[in-house]
């Protein structure tokens, strides 16, 4: 890890173990803004890791990225921070201003039609969109995609929430946005590849926290006069959920880094597979070992796996990538399957 990613991690870790604390979560999931931890947040650069220093931003990179948001998984964060930095990686992209602000994505809108600056439609599950200052997404424009800037303005606003208790709202267009070309690279499914991305990253944090605090668990938890972590059954359980968490977290890694490199629609896939697969796993033998007080509101175990199981189905379930996955390899055939994935390691290294 480069000097910059350590003192990055030092400081995220501290910011986000100071304020995101039980009381708060609490708060949130009662619908309150946590106004202050998004404030630090900005303060500290946290929203724009991906920006140049002459938009506002530190240029630290996808990995850099990565650190941030796995501590904010780790934490169970109720704040947009992945779409933020996503959306504003995004505008950058495509040459356009980065506004100030709650920045948020549009999930699905590659097949929209942008006429006259004007775009009229809906769309479901739109994270943060009721917090949000503008929403950002890809759509067509004639013959080609841009990158859309929609303001409040423009968009109307059904609230809504996941498992989670996160805002997860419908969003009606119907006014004028700010558009401009898309990167020749960007496709229909360019923001479905990096959401997947950015989410890998925060369930890898989740994923770890639930992993360490089930095992401080089995050590204080007693049974029979010993602690149930010395039981066989138990320390099976463990042993594969950890193995499983531990593939989901290398895999998110190596997604990142990939994306310094280039396109990581390889590895992207592979990190959502990978961590959708360990929270199913992780989350029940997680809350099986915590027994009954696992499954109450007042033990913290929930914001985690609550926000595992929503964001599991978020830009892509592990299903749909699985199945991208299997039909590119069948596209290439068996014989190309090795020499591709070594060559895009050897690029990745």
């Amino acid at each position: 890890m480069s000097e910059l990613r350590e003192i990055l991690g030092e400081t995220v870790t501290r910011l986000f173990s100071d304020l995101c604390t039980k009381d708060l979560l609490e708060k949130c999931d009662g619908g309150e803004w946590p106004a202050d931890l998004w404030a630090t947040v900005e303060e500290n650069g946290l929203t724009r890791p991906l920006l140049p220093e002459d938009k506002g931003g530190v240029d630290a990179g996808w990995q850099a990225a990565y650190v941030i948001l796995h501590a904010a998984g780790r934490y169970a964060a109720p704040i947009p921070l992945a779409e933020t930095i996503l959306a504003g990686w995004l505008l950058d992209q495509a040459g356009m201003d980065v506004p100030d602000g709650v920045l948020s994505i549009v999930p699905d809108s590659a097949n929209w039609a942008v006429k006259a600056g004007a775009v009229t439609g809906s769309a479901l599950n739109v994270p943060w969109a009721s917090r949000a200052d503008h929403l950002v997404g890809v759509a067509r424009v004639d013959s080609g995609l841009s990158v859309y800037l929609a303001s409040k303005a423009s968009i109307k606003v059904e609230v809504d929430h996941n498992i989670a208790r996160d805002p997860r709202d419908c969003v009606l267009f119907d006014g004028t946005v700010e558009v401009s070309a898309a990167p020749a690279e960007f496709t229909s499914e360019t923001v479905a590849l990096y959401g997947a991305m950015v989410r890998s990253a925060q369930m890898a944090g989740a994923l770890e926290r639930i992993i360490e605090d089930t095992l401080q668990y089995t050590t204080d938890r007693t049974q029979f006069g010993k602690p149930i972590g010395k039981f066989q059954v138990i320390q099976q359980n463990m042993a594969m959920a950890a193995a499983e968490v531990a593939a989901a977290v290398m895999a998110a890694q190596n997604a990142f880094r990939a994306a310094e490199q280039g396109l990581p629609d390889f590895e992207a896939a592979c990190a959502k597979v990978l961590a959708g697969e360990a929270a199913g796993m992780a989350t029940d033998i997680c809350h099986e070992t915590h027994g009954a007080i696992g499954f109450t509101y007042e033990h913290h175990l929930h914001f985690f796996t609550r926000r595992l199981w929503s964001w599991r189905g978020e830009f892509g379930a592990e299903s749909e990538w699985a199945e991208q996955l299997g039909r590119r390899a069948a596209a290439r055939g068996a014989d190309a399957l090795w020499s591709d994935i070594t060559a895009r390691q050897s690029a990745n290294a």
